[in-house]
């Protein structure tokens, strides 16, 4: 069999992770309400008119986040896959990764007070 081209192959990776991107937004309740956070966020850089800079990092942030969500949830769907019981080793292993998510929105979220505080007030 004939070892498909790299341009082929890119074009199905990126098929598979517009897939994977979906996929989270129409099931995962947590990205759903991440996502509808990062439109409001959005909506308030364009009403307060923030920096080329601060959308740099208001993008950053918001696409750390989400990203990092996006990984919470397949280690969860992997450790649910592997041990469907439960199993205090899985539990710790779905903590470390929600902690690791909940580190992310706590940076983000100072990162938004520190760009739209100011303009609040």
């Amino acid at each position: 069999m004939p070892k498909e081209s790299f341009f082929k192959n890119r074009i199905k990776s990126v098929g598979y992770a517009l897939k994977g991107m979906f996929l989270l937004l129409r099931t995962e309740s947590s990205i759903q309400i991440q996502f509808v956070i990062a439109l409001v966020v959005t909506a308030f850089g364009f009403y307060f008119e923030i920096s080329q800079t601060e959308w740099t990092i208001q993008l950053l942030a918001i696409g750390l986040v989400m990203g990092v969500e996006g990984i919470n949830t397949a280690v969860e769907k992997i450790c649910d896959y592997i041990q469907p019981n439960l199993d205090p080793k899985i539990g710790l292993i779905k903590d470390i990764s929600a902690g690791a998510v909940m580190i992310v929105s706590i940076i983000a979220s100072i990162v938004g007070l520190i760009i739209y505080v100011p303009k609040i007030f």
